[in-house]
């Protein structure tokens, strides 16, 4: 893919967490990754999307340095490159403030799987990962978040579970490209808000989805016999 083509998926991208309601403002943000060339396209920080345009995406080498347009990139850029740099088969990233995965970020919450909705598209629950220390966050603070994503990855396929939790901050998704990666936004954001009014329902407990349920649901759609989708 083109460099032209590339920005403009990313701008797409971001333009749709906008159009789903998962930001508002300058919240939120989305890349993509070329990996033939070792750059990345993202939004740039503190501009509204209204104001935004394909050209204006920000390109930066793996080391984070701009290497195309004038804008700089999101602050949450770092956390972008290490994930891009740990999970090889990932190929976009988006980050939102939606309320209900959010809410469950501050709550420093992993999102447990309580129906077939969430077991078709994320393989077993959504984790959160551990609060940072204080040293770390005067420290190198966003590499750090990434880095602590990709350690609680460690072992596992990144695509079986295309989002996570950050305590008192919010989700990050991912998948092939940057339009995957905003489609788990938005369906993380409805499982998060379906997992809380289950749980208020049935007196703040939850009931989990039985382990035989949740292998059935993802494998059906995502496993080697596969049969969710029309034969090709």
């Amino acid at each position: 893919m083109d460099l032209k083509t590339l920005k403009a998926e990313v701008y797409r991208a971001n333009l749709e967490l906008v159009d789903r309601g998962l930001v508002i403002y300058t919240w939120g943000n989305v890349s993509a990754i070329d990996r033939e060339n070792n750059i990345v396209v993202i939004k740039p920080r503190g501009i509204e999307y209204d104001q935004l345009t394909a050209d204006d995406m920000s390109v930066v080498d793996m080391d984070g340095k701009l290497v195309e347009g004038k804008l700089l990139p999101s602050v949450d850029l770092d956390i972008h490159l290490e994930i891009y740099k740990a999970f090889e088969n990932v190929g976009g990233i988006a980050h939102t403030h939606s309320t209900w995965a959010t809410a469950w970020s501050q709550a420093g919450q992993s999102i447990p799987v309580l129906g077939t909705t969430h077991a078709d598209h994320f393989y077993g629950e959504i984790p959160c990962t551990r609060q940072l220390t204080e040293e770390e966050v005067t420290g190198d603070y966003e590499r750090i978040v990434g880095q602590i994503i990709c350690e609680l990855f460690a072992g596992r396929d990144p695509l079986e579970m295309g989002a996570v939790l950050t305590p008192g901050h919010g989700p990050f998704t991912w998948g092939k490209d940057a339009a995957s990666a905003v489609e788990h936004s938005v369906i993380l954001e409805e499982i998060a808000k379906m997992a809380k009014l289950s749980m208020d329902i049935n007196g703040g407990k939850g009931l989990l989805l039985p382990e035989y349920m949740t292998e059935k649901h993802y494998t059906r759609k995502y496993g080697k016999n596969s049969y969710f989708y029309q034969s090709k």
